[in-house]
């Protein structure tokens, strides 16, 4: 009697269970076609390039293996080291739009009037394609062009070099030109920031007789630490990984190579010159450079958001 009690007993936590974890699937066949899509679009391209990065020769042709010669010629080839040179020069655009950024916040953020209206037009310049950035800095920044111009009309024709064409000025330009695009998304994220502080320690600082200069250096600053190493973090990607439209439109890597990168290096060995293996190679770096910054930015995100 006990074993034909307990065998029903058995057979319906069986199936209980086995309802349960189906249930518990339905969730993974929900996300199963998104996954497959990403597989699709980003994996399987990233692992055609790690391929091809240890071959010679175009995939309409016959590719040839070679192992690992492709990274050893792309780290021997004094263009690439310029370029790699190049990227880690226009880094230092990211301190100065940090500090710009911070500063321009801090200035909307103590209520000046008509801060929203200057906000915006601060930000505009972040929503202009890079593209046309470019292609307007480049009438700019001519040896003729408007800022030339205009400082031959003001007397300071002294200060006017060839901007764009002078291997000293060509990467200080394209930096500039970065800078000016970029910063108003820094000014939106810090100021969004600085509104979402609780104002009584502020009003509390203020109490004490802190200053405004105090207010903002000991209390504000320090309260959105993570934002803006969150920021500093997601524009040191951007400007490693993310600045081709740039220097193909303003200078097309020239003069002769002096304003290459390593995406511009990327795109003419891969399409100008059909050296697909290397192009894959140095792209293969630049992922790996690119991993290790959003590995980091995932961090300060993560510590941000528990902070």
């Amino acid at each position: 009697m006990g074993q034909r009690i307990a065998l029903p007993r058995t057979r319906a936590l069986t199936a209980s269970g086995a309802r349960r974890r189906r249930r518990a699937l339905w969730p993974y066949g929900f996300v199963a076609p998104a996954i497959a899509v990403l597989a699709l679009v980003f994996v399987y391209p990233i692992v055609q390039v790690v391929r091809y990065s240890f071959y010679a020769g175009s995939p309409g042709e016959a590719m040839t293996y070679v192992g690992l010669a492709n990274y050893r010629n792309v780290v021997a080839d004094p263009v690439f080291r310029h370029s790699v040179l190049n990227n880690v020069k226009l880094l230092a655009t990211v301190p100065v739009m940090t500090a710009l950024a911070l500063a321009v916040a801090l200035l909307l953020n103590g209520g000046i009037r008509g801060w929203r209206q200057f906000r915006a037009i601060v930000f505009l310049p972040y929503i202009l394609p890079a593209a046309a950035v470019g292609l307007t800095f480049s009438y700019l920044l001519q040896r003729n062009g408007v800022i030339n111009a205009f400082l031959h009309d003001v007397g300071l024709g002294s200060l006017a070099p060839d901007w764009l064409g002078s291997t000293r000025w060509v990467v200080p330009s394209i930096g500039g030109v970065i800078i000016w695009q970029q910063l108003g998304f820094g000014v939106v994220v810090f100021t969004a920031a600085l509104l979402a502080l609780p104002g009584e320690v502020s009003e509390a600082a203020r109490l004490d007789g802190a200053t405004s200069w105090q207010l903002q250096r000991l209390i504000l600053i320090p309260q959105i630490r993570g934002i803006v190493e969150f920021f500093v973090v997601l524009e040191a990607i951007t400007v490693l990984s993310q600045v081709f439209n740039y220097v193909y439109v303003l200078t097309g890597g020239g003069p002769g190579n002096a304003s290459s990168v390593m995406e511009f290096y990327i795109w003419k060995n891969g399409f100008s010159l059909g050296s697909v293996g290397v192009a894959s190679t140095v792209a293969v770096m630049l992922l790996g450079v690119a991993g290790v910054l959003i590995f980091v930015y995932m961090r300060v995100r993560a510590r941000a958001a528990s902070a």
